[in-house]
């Protein structure tokens, strides 16, 4: 592994624990599209899905895509990892606040630990799982300046 830009798609996932409400959000990372539940009643977004609305607790959500786009709202370096991230450290955890105004906790790759700071802007890509699904990741937009 490049430590300098802690990459870890080779780590070969388990594939998440399904539900039927979430059931769209992984039909849509299957063509690498992000899709977040939007409460129609209070106009916001949620993640990580559920079965109703956090801000109304109503059903009333619809499935929208998302950029994916956004920026570090804070992150942290694994250094000491449990399988299967074992013989994969460090890498990076952060949590990003996408451009649709909610928080993801994904791992943020291709990125040097020296240059990943709070307000990084970073856009998504994806590991694939072994049912033909892919895990949110994400890393810098300015991948050229790498």
């Amino acid at each position: 592994m490049n430590e300098n830009l802690n990459n870890t798609l080779g780590v070969e996932r388990p594939v998440p624990r399904h539900y039927s409400f979430s059931e769209p959000y992984w039909q849509g990372t299957r063509e690498k599209k992000l899709l977040l539940q939007y409460c129609r009643t209070s106009g916001q977004y949620q993640f990580y899905p559920r079965p109703v609305s956090i801000f109304t607790g109503t059903r009333d959500l619809e499935w929208r895509e998302a950029s994916g786009r956004g920026q570090v709202f804070s992150w942290t370096v694994a250094h000491i990892a449990r399988p299967p991230f074992t013989g994969h450290t460090p890498y990076l955890v952060a949590t990003v606040t996408l451009d649709e105004g909610v928080n993801v906790i994904a791992n943020l790759i291709n990125c040097p630990m020296e240059r990943v700071s709070i307000g990084l802007r970073v856009h998504p890509t994806w590991a694939p799982l072994p049912d033909g699904t892919n895990l949110l990741l994400f890393e810098p937009d300015d991948m050229a300046a790498i």
